[in-house]
């Protein structure tokens, strides 16, 4: 059973950063692909960046050139750094693992990212 808490989420404005933390436990991290996803009131849950037990990566498009994915096996995390953030930003951002031999699939609680104007 693997358990998915993320972090550092908040309040910015427009055009500042902010980095979040996805800390796993309770599998093998390294052989996981990790993403992050977010959703806005009212919209559906949308892929924002993932990210492959060989580092590879992908990005939305409005996304891509502002975010960066990354992982550190030996601490168990995944991050998301945000850079120039934008107000349709904002949302509740969820990480995600998923393993490509059991097919197993794992959930974060979500941490609120606010982007004002």
């Amino acid at each position: 059973q693997v358990q998915l808490v993320e972090s550092g989420g908040g309040l910015v404005q427009a055009g500042g950063s902010l980095r979040l933390s996805c800390a796993a436990s309770g599998g093998v991290f390294a052989i996981n692909t990790m993403s992050w996803y977010r959703q806005a009131p009212g919209k559906q849950r949308e892929l924002v960046a993932g990210i492959t037990p060989g580092a590879s990566t992908n990005y939305a498009e409005s996304v891509q050139d502002r975010f960066t994915i990354s992982r550190d096996n030996a601490k168990n995390t995944v991050y998301l750094q945000m850079n120039r953030l934008k107000f349709e930003d904002t949302g509740v951002y969820y990480c995600n693992a998923s393993n490509p031999f059991t097919y197993n699939i794992y959930w974060g609680q979500g941490t609120q990212v606010t982007v004002s104007s």
